[in-house]
């Protein structure tokens, strides 16, 4: 290596916004408990159901009708890395709610692929959740979670459920996949609530 020669400088980035126990990563590992589902977009369906006054459903493209929003936001992996300024594009939960009669505390979020995971209906709603279909300009691609997966940024990476199919709404709490096998029950990165004993 020549003198004076040090490579690519990282850009600096604020330490506040990295999580205890996370390093930074420039690229998007893909993570997943089982093969990637591919459901044709002509069958795909997402559903509210649950306590709910009644169910509901949207087609493929009347989901992506819905009003949609683009936002920039980190990420960060129970598997302790974070992705900063991640764009995405997606439906507000709250616009998916809109107009229900909900009776419900906790959210269970169901997948292709039989994978389930636990939230409370209040980190779905106030603007801090979406169903994302979009990831950096381009639609959401399948190792990712497209076509649509559940994005709730402020909890540990795990929580934003790949392959979405929908979302029931429960009066009682029900873990799900990894929080029945260890994982904690909420998953807060800023808490260090990686598994149950956290």
């Amino acid at each position: 290596m020549s003198a004076g020669f040090h490579g690519r400088r990282r850009p600096l980035v604020d330490s506040a916004r990295i999580p205890p126990g996370q390093h930074l990563t420039e690229t998007f590992p893909v993570l997943s408990a089982g093969p990637t589902p591919h459901t044709p977009l002509d069958q795909w369906t997402f559903t509210i159901r649950g306590a709910v006054d009644r169910p509901v459903s949207w087609t493929w493209d009347e989901f992506l009708a819905l009003p949609s929003r683009t936002f920039t936001t980190d990420i960060h992996c129970v598997t302790r890395w974070s992705k900063l300024d991640t764009v995405w594009t997606g439906v507000a939960i709250d616009t998916l709610l809109a107009g229900l009669d909900i009776s419900a505390s906790y959210a269970v979020a169901y997948c292709d692929g039989g994978y389930t995971t636990n939230v409370p209906l209040a980190d779905l709603r106030g603007d801090q959740a979406v169903i994302a279909h979009g990831y950096d300009g381009v639609p959401l691609e399948a190792q990712h979670g497209g076509p649509a997966r559940l994005l709730v940024p402020h909890l540990y990476f795990w929580k934003s459920a790949k392959w979405i199919r929908g979302i029931e709404l429960r009066h009682d709490d029900a873990p799900g996949f990894w929080e029945r096998y260890g994982y904690h029950n909420y998953g807060d990165p800023w808490q260090e609530q990686r598994y149950s004993g956290d």
